[in-house]
């Protein structure tokens, strides 16, 4: 049988890191625009609190363009009652709900890439600064609770 080198270099691509990219659980947030720890948080001292203040969880938003229809998406998110940051990657402005301030630019492009996310949209369940949960793809029928 006689193999194609088309089709051993599409298998070498395929298993390089970078074509597997994903976004990793546990991993930090890399820089952007909004606080994670609010100025009141940030001036308490750790020992003044008898408890370990846990750090809260948010919703971070990673979509662009031609990712379709979100019009299912965002009703859950906002259902979630969590923060959402939305970030709008990939050059071209797309709406996000009312209410909610969304980070355009290479920027927001850059934040997408180093998270090495693969496909769009993609939300995270973040806390404080480490992704906890993430979920790519087609996510227009998002049920349960978060």
């Amino acid at each position: 049988m006689r193999r194609s080198p088309l089709a051993l270099l599409s298998l070498l691509l395929m298993s390089t890191p970078q074509a597997l990219a994903t976004v990793r659980l546990g991993d930090v947030l890399p820089p952007h625009p909004w606080a994670t720890v609010t100025a009141a948080q940030a001036a308490t001292p750790p020992e003044a609190s008898s408890t370990p203040a846990e750090e809260p969880r948010s919703l971070v938003v990673l979509y662009s363009h031609d990712c379709g229809d979100l019009s299912g998406l965002w009703p859950a998110l906002l259902h979630s009652g969590l923060p959402i940051h939305a970030v709008n990657a990939e050059d071209v402005a797309s709406p996000a709900p009312d209410g909610l301030d969304v980070w355009r630019g290479p920027q927001a492009t850059q934040f997408a890439r180093a998270l090495r996310v693969s496909v769009y949209p993609t939300v995270l369940l973040v806390r404080g600064e480490r992704v906890l949960n993430a979920w790519q793809g087609e996510l227009g029928k998002v049920e349960g609770e978060w």
